[in-house]
């Protein structure tokens, strides 16, 4: 606390400024953010996986679909401003419904296969592994997972090429 002793006079006006409350101000929030700042940063400690990919199993009963940019500019590169794409069951261009159509099938095939939706396990369920293009439209991909959930499948996967040098785990 400063408190100013008359030097100079009592009629003289006082040149100092007062900065005893703009410290206790500062103190006192000082003292806030101490107390808040570790109750806002928290984190959960997680030990996350070292591994590149996973090896996946390729059974036959799942669907393999690949995705790409359509070219509309007849060059043999894709056109980035087109939103058209091109999706192919294995090795057969499909359309939506036709893709529709076909993951139905599918699926109706598969429980007349096994007798019926109550032998469905995790191990005989399909999955739809996707292989989409990098220069495919992310509504061209987003449209063919929702299309594929839509026909009945739970599991979608994306095949990927592994960065070189990149190691690989396989499941146990």
């Amino acid at each position: 606390m400063s408190m100013s002793v008359g030097d100079k006079g009592e009629d003289a006006p006082m040149s100092e400024i007062n900065t005893t409350p703009l410290v206790d101000i500062m103190l006192v929030l000082l003292i806030i953010f101490l107390i808040t700042v570790p109750v806002v940063v928290q984190t959960v400690n997680l030990k996350l996986p070292d591994v590149a990919f996973e090896v996946t199993t390729t059974k036959p009963e799942n669907v393999l679909l690949s995705v790409r940019s359509a070219d509309t500019d007849g060059d043999g590169e894709p056109n980035p401003e087109s939103s058209a794409c091109e999706v192919y069951w294995g090795q057969t261009p499909v359309d939506s419904r036709e893709l529709l159509d076909r993951g139905q099938k599918k699926l109706e095939q598969l429980i007349e296969d096994i007798g019926g939706v109550e032998n469905i396990t995790e191990d005989n369920f399909p999955e739809v592994h996707i292989r989409g293009d990098v220069n495919a439209p992310y509504q061209c991909i987003g449209g063919v997972i929702y299309t594929m959930q839509f026909a009945g499948f739970q599991k979608i996967g994306f095949i990927s090429e592994p960065a070189a040098g990149s190691g690989t785990v396989s499941r146990l």
